[in-house]
This record gives C-alpha cells, sequence and structure tokens, in this order.
C-alpha cells in the first residue's frame, strides 16, 4: 500500500491521489469511504476532505439468489446524513447499471446483469423514483452551498434521537438539516420557534432554516414500473451442433499422473476444462448382477461441474457464490470393461473482491473417488488424467459470423427431442424497429453462454432464486443490508440478456447459444424494455422546492401547493387512468385503493389533464378536484397511470 502510494505520488499528475477503506494512507494521499453510509467516517488527517468514493446505491445480483433493492429514501437519508456532518463529495456505486458482457463477470457466481438498483438501470432507463429523488435532493443540498462550504456546523438536540445541523455565516446565509434517527416513530420538533414533522428515519432540508424544501422520506416524483413486451421478431430456422464427448481423448493436448488447477490450465482462456480418466469395471462386480450401484464423489473448489459416464450425462452439481467448494456424490451406472469418466469442470467468474487470489483456487482438486464396488474405496485422484482446456466448439470458433468450418449442423427440432447437453444452437433473425432497449428471453434454456454477430452477451443461467422476499420486512427505515429487500425468489435470477442495437445489423443478425444442460431453442425471443405505468402519490404539504427562491434569501412567499408530475418513455403517451384518488388512498404503486375519503371527480380530471399525452401535471388542491373531499384532514393524490406507444405521432 505505501509502495503504491509513493508511486503514485512520483508520477506528479498535479491531481490529488485518494485511496478508499484504507484508513492509514500516507500523505498527501486521502483516505476515502465506500459503504451503504458513510456519515460515521472521518478522513486520518483533519486538513483531508471527507469523501465518498462508492455509495451504494443497491447490490450486486449473484446466480442462484434473489434481486437487492435499496429503497431511495433510505439511500436520500444516507447521502444527507453525509453532507450534514460534513461530507464534501459523494460519488454514487452505481449511478447506471449496466452489463457484464463476455466473461468480464467478477464473482464467482456474478450474474450477467450488473443492473444494481441503479438510478439508470442496465438498459439506460431512467430508474424512478430513486432517479428523481435523488435529483431533488442534490437540488436541495446545492441551494445550501453557500453555507455548506463557509463554515462547520453548530449542532444541537430535539430530542432523543432527532438533531438539527445548522450552517450559519456572518453575511447571513443559514441553512439547516433536522435529522429524526428514530426508524419507527414520527416527531413533531421546535426549531426556530417553528414546529416540523419529521418521518422516521429521515432528514428535512431547509436552505433558509425555514422552510422544508425536502425531507428524504417523502418521494413525490413517479415510480415506472417497466415491462418486457414482446419484438414480434422471428427467429429463423435453428440449427444445431453437438461438442462430441466420445472423441475427447483424441485430441487432448497433454496427461497428467494427477488433478490440476484449473485456472492454471486454461489461463482463463475459456470457462471449460476437461478433466478425463478411465476405470475398468470387473464382470463380476455385485451391483452388475442387481446390486446396488456405486456412488461417484468429486471433491471440487468450484464452481461447477457436470459428470458424464462413456459419453452419456450423468448429472450436473453446482456451488454457490458463499460456498465455491462443493462435493458431488451419484450413483453411476458403469458396464463390464473399460468405462470412461469426463468431468466438465465450469468457471463461473473469477474473485474480483478480498485479499491473496493467488490462494483461490478453481476446478477438481480431489479427492475424485468411487465408493461401493466389491474391492471397497477406489481413489481415482492419483492415476493418469487426460486434459482438454476449453470445447471444440469454440476451438472452431463456431461463435463468430465470420468462422470457416466444416462443421455440418442438424435441424435444431431433432436436437431437442433428445434434449442433448453441450450443444450450440444457431439462428439469424432481423433487428427490428424503434429505440426500445432489446433483451433475449432465455426461458426454457439452462445454462450457458450466448454471442450476437460474434459479440458475446454474456454467460446465461437461469437458475432460480433462493432467498427470503418478505416484502413486509422491506422498510425504507433503519439500517440496510442486502438481504433485507430482495424480490424474485423462485423465480430464474436472470431471465432476460442486455443486447445493445449497436451490435444489430438491420438484417441477417447471427445469434448462438452454447448450452451446457440441454433446452428448447425455439423458446428464446427477442423483447424490448419499456415502461407499462408510472405512478405518482403526492400529499398536500409535501416539501416543495418552489417555496424558496435562493434569490429571495428565505423571505416568505405565497405558499405553492405540490404538483403530480407524470411522465412515460419517449414514444409513449398516457392511454388510461387505472387509479386516481385524491383524498385518503391507501396501498403502493401497482396496489392502490380508496380510501375512507375521495373525491368523486379525481378520475375525471386526471383522465381530461392526462389521457393522450407524454406527460401531464396536476395541483395536488382542493380547488382543482371541485371541493374538499374531507375538510380538516391532510389529503393527497394517488395515481397510476398506463403507458402505450403513441399510435397519432402527437408531441408536446
Amino acid at each position: 500500500m505505501n509502495w503504491a502510494a509513493k508511486m503514485a505520488v512520483e508520477m506528479g499528475t498535479g491531481v490529488p491521489w485518494v485511496m478508499c477503506k484504507e484508513d492509514d494512507a500516507p500523505d498527501p494521499v486521502i483516505n476515502t469511504c465506500n459503504g451503504f453510509y458513510c456519515d460515521k467516517f472521518t478522513p486520518n488527517r483533519p486538513y483531508k476532505p471527507t469523501m465518498w468514493t462508492e455509495a451504494w446505491s443497491g447490490w450486486f445480483t449473484e446466480f442462484g439468489g434473489p434481486i437487492h433493492k435499496r429503497p431511495v429514501q433510505d439511500l436520500a437519508f444516507a447521502v444527507a446524513r453525509f453532507v450534514t456532518r460534513g461530507g464534501s463529495f459523494v460519488n454514487y456505486y452505481m449511478y447506471h447499471g449496466g452489463t457484464n458482457f463476455g466473461r468480464t463477470a467478477g464473482g464467482p457466481f456474478v450474474a450477467t446483469s450488473y443492473d444494481y438498483d441503479a438510478p439508470l438501470d442496465e438498459y439506460g432507463l431512467i430508474r424512478q423514483p430513486k432517479y428523481g429523488h435523488l435529483k431533488e435532493l442534490h437540488r436541495a443540498i446545492k441551494m445550501c452551498e453557500r453555507a455548506l462550504v463557509s463554515t462547520d456546523p453548530i449542532v444541537t438536540s430535539l430530542g432523543s434521537s432527532q438533531q438539527a445541523h445548522v450552517y450559519s455565516t456572518e453575511s447571513g446565509d443559514c441553512s439547516a438539516f433536522l435529522s429524526n434517527y428514530d426508524s419507527k416513530s414520527f416527531v413533531r420538533v421546535l426549531f426556530n420557534n417553528m414546529h416540523y414533522s419529521l418521518p422516521p428515519w429521515s432528514v428535512s432540508i431547509l436552505p433558509d432554516c425555514r422552510n422544508a424544501v425536502f425531507n428524504t422520506a417523502k418521494v413525490g416524483v413517479q415510480t415506472s414500473q417497466m415491462q418486457m413486451l414482446p419484438t414480434n421478431t422471428q427467429m429463423f430456422s435453428w440449427q444445431s451442433f453437438d461438442e462430441d464427448v466420445s472423441s475427447l481423448d483424441d485430441s487432448s493436448p497433454f496427461t497428467a499422473p494427477a488433478l490440476l488447477e484449473q485456472v492454471n490450465v486454461t489461463r482463463d482462456a475459456t470457462d471449460y476444462l476437461w478433466y478425463t480418466t478411465s476405470v475398468d469395471i470387473g464382470s463380476s462386480e455385485s451391483f452388475l448382477h442387481g446390486g446396488k450401484l456405486p456412488t461417484l464423489i468429486v471433491q471440487s473448489t468450484g464452481h461447477a461441474v457436470h459428470v458424464f459416464i462413456n459419453g452419456q450425462l450423468s448429472s450436473s452439481t453446482y456451488g454457490t457464490r458463499e460456498y465455491r467448494r462443493f462435493m458431488h456424490i451419484g450413483k453411476v451406472n458403469f458396464r463390464a470393461g473399460t468405462n470412461r469418466i469426463a468431468l466438465l469442470s465450469v468457471a463461473i467468474g473469477l474473485p474480483n473482491v478480498g485479499v491473496h487470489f493467488e490462494s483461490w483456487s478453481t476446478g477438481i482438486l480431489g479427492p475424485v473417488a468411487i465408493h461401493g464396488l466389491d474391492q471397497g474405496n477406489w481413489d481415482l485422484s492419483h492415476q493418469k488424467w487426460t486434459y482438454q482446456v476449453g470445447l471444440k466448439g469454440e476451438a472452431m470458433n463456431l461463435a463468430s459470423p465470420n468462422s470457416i468450418s466444416s462443421v455440418e449442423w442438424m435441424q435444431s427440432a431433432i436436437v431437442v427431442q433428445r434434449n442433448q447437453p453441450l450443444t450450440w444452437h444457431k439462428t439469424s433473425f432481423d433487428a427490428p424497429e424503434g429505440d426500445e432497449p432489446l433483451a433475449l428471453d432465455m426461458e426454457g434454456m439452462g445454462k450457458g453462454q450466448i454471442w450476437i454477430n460474434g459479440e458475446s452477451i454474456g454467460r446465461y443461467w437461469t437458475a432460480f432464486a433462493v432467498g427470503n422476499c418478505n416484502t413486509s420486512e422491506c422498510n425504507y427505515a433503519g439500517q440496510f443490508r442486502p438481504q433485507k429487500c430482495q424480490v424474485g425468489c423462485g423465480q430464474p435470477t436472470q431471465r432476460w440478456y442486455h443486447v445493445p442495437r449497436s451490435w444489430l445489423k438491420p438484417t441477417q443478425n447471427l445469434l448462438v447459444i452454447f448450452e451446457e444442460l440441454g433446452g428448447d431453442p425455439s423458446k428464446i425471443s427477442l423483447v424490448k424494455r419499456s415502461v407499462s405505468s408510472v405512478c405518482a402519490d403526492v400529499s398536500e404539504y409535501h416539501p416543495y422546492i418552489k417555496n424558496w427562491h435562493i434569490n429571495s434569501y428565505g423571505k416568505s412567499e405565497e405558499f405553492r401547493r405540490p404538483k403530480v408530475h407524470l411522465q412515460c418513455s419517449p414514444g409513449q403517451t398516457i392511454a388510461s387512468i387505472k387509479f386516481a384518488s385524491f383524498g385518503t388512498p391507501l396501498g403502493t404503486c401497482g396496489d392502490y385503493k380508496q380510501g375512507a375519503c375521495h373525491s368523486p371527480s379525481s378520475y375525471a380530471i386526471l383522465e381530461k389533464r392526462c389521457v393522450g399525452k407524454p406527460r401531464c401535471i396536476v395541483t395536488v388542491s382542493n380547488s382543482n378536484f371541485g371541493q374538499d373531499p374531507c375538510p380538516r384532514v391532510m389529503k393527497r393524490l394517488s395515481v397510476e397511470a398506463v403507458c402505450a406507444p403513441d399510435t397519432t405521432n402527437w408531441r408536446g
């Protein structure tokens, strides 16, 4: 670490160097914080700025696990707390989610999607409300800039778990942050002779020490619900090619009287390494005459293994990200004479975090043994093993449009009927019209890799997600951890795989799939990602930035009513209003219900203002809905609008 710091500084770049999560970073290198929260972080010298180099907007996805969601109320609370306590720099990780194309996914077991629940999703689309709420947060912080950069805060207690951080200058600038650290209760506090209601686990921002223009727990921007829609793009006839497991020994480059570590052999040129050996079974063995079948035991350091006995897939076993090492135990039906055992060891990403990568092993290091033979147990670990790096299809470059090979492709219908493992499939398709982001729906397939026009989309694996997806536990309030807000349990961890439009030609795009387990390629389809509906839920007295102008320095003004903003994706309009209620509606986006108080004109007002338009704005006020449906009650406007393609070419 000291060597790295010295080397960096001596380069003389003229800009500061930082080291994240390195408490003893030597001067002049600045140590910084990464994490879900960094408000308790202080640099190791008082003259260094307080910097948050990774504010985690979500969490990554691993094959076999659920999708993690971080509520934006909690993320905004974490960022506001950091700024409140003197933080000077915030960098979101991730702000734009992405895709681990090719074999770039770290891990092991990290999925091809690296969406990360980021404000801009994997497909480049705005994720609401996360994007809009953070935008409003930073607008509010920006309004406090002159006070924030001029002084240190004065901290006063407003209650057992409530504080005010006040930044005031001699020139008259004053900004305050009112924090409620209680994760369960609303609290009414008195500050500067005014009362403020603070939701649990929230920070209110007062750029003039008087008017609250933003609260981290009160989301006023819309929520967008996304869906995958069919493109009507037809895959042309599928063709297939089998990896020939029976001819492995014919071209194998080397043998060894031992089991070898996988990455040392493959040099990470491929995910695949074959371990092959033979065993001779006498004709008098009991299991050949009605006795119990013997058991093959394979101890692997990761990450997956497919076991073939005499060219037939016997079974497959996988580790997990938490437990890369695993033991395969399976009954095997040998025949009398020589039997060939072929173990295809599969890597699913290399280590990307932690220490001592050189000590992380991959592949089959044994023991490999047969139990249940008449002679007892038979350890195969130190007999002769033959190795083949990669697949024959990889060596023949089958994924490339420029590949010249003598491969005879079969019509895929024949292959699907056999449900053959280790099979290459190919087809072609034309690019769909429009500019919506695209994805391949891999439902019906098992595990493998995808290429389009020779570019690798990445690894796919429709492994089902195991986890705790109890939505009642996903309250924004309280310390966040990845296990807190999970979705997708019981579904494939990743069903859709991002296809960049920039990789496509207008016609005759080559799609190549390598399938390890079987699967039906005829079920693969090209889909487009689009907004299906937008929701908003805003109260009468929602904190509103326009109630305070930086030019007026906090002088009192007429209260401006908050507004509901609804906007579909480009090329879409609002087709209908699924739900609308001004009063005391219940529920959340996608599941709204009328409460005890409801204005009967709610639907008519929203339909008049919004239907047929790409966006609309509706003020949350009694006058807008004819009359007060329930006097002396705090009311809200909850709306869900359906978005659909614009068929009129109208723009406004």
